[in-house]
């Protein structure tokens, strides 16, 4: 038996930096989802065995399950695993698919960016104010909304990007 003949395909170096963001934003949303999975662990134990709850474990679960559900979404949005209508773009002609193709990096584009800003908005507007039962500032859990926001952001410039240039000789973009 003859085994496949592989193609080798070149990864532009834009293309490996935005893999390697992606990456860091799901081992990022990883820990998250593990520090939250902890945190609600020792929640039940010290209510339920110690009969003592701390105050600090809803707050920190809130901002680790900001962090997952943000990060993750955002590295969802680059592996084209999140957010992108494509059942949808399959059952269409092919005229509609390719405005498909440019409308939805666009969108993304779009909700990313007001994701991100009105986050950093009331980010900023909350620092200030300390949180009932964690020593963090009231508005911590926009942060990460923002960053996630951003990362969106990143990723549909790119996707973007990659529609909107000429198909090269061999028809690789």
């Amino acid at each position: 038996m003859t085994e496949p003949e592989t193609v080798a395909v070149t990864v532009a170096p834009l293309q490996r930096a935005l893999d390697r963001v992606s990456d860091i934003a799901i081992g990022v949303a990883s820990l998250a989802l593990l520090g939250l999975v902890v945190v609600q662990g020792w929640q039940v134990f010290t209510r339920y065995v110690l009969n003592d709850s701390p105050s600090w474990t809803e707050p920190v679960t809130l901002l680790l399950l900001s962090t997952a559900l943000s990060l993750g979404a955002a590295a969802g949005v680059h592996t084209n695993r999140h957010f992108g209508f494509y059942l949808l773009g399959e059952h269409v002609p092919p005229l509609v698919r390719k405005m498909f193709e440019v409308i939805r990096p666009l969108m993304i584009l779009a909700i990313g960016a007001v994701l991100a800003w009105w986050s950093a908005a009331l980010l900023i507007d909350g620092l200030d104010i300390k949180m009932a039962g964690a020593q963090m500032p009231q508005s911590i859990n926009y942060l990460p909304l923002s960053i996630g926001g951003a990362l969106m952001v990143l990723f549909a410039l790119y996707k973007l990007w990659r529609v909107l240039r000429p198909v090269h000789v061999g028809g690789v973009r």
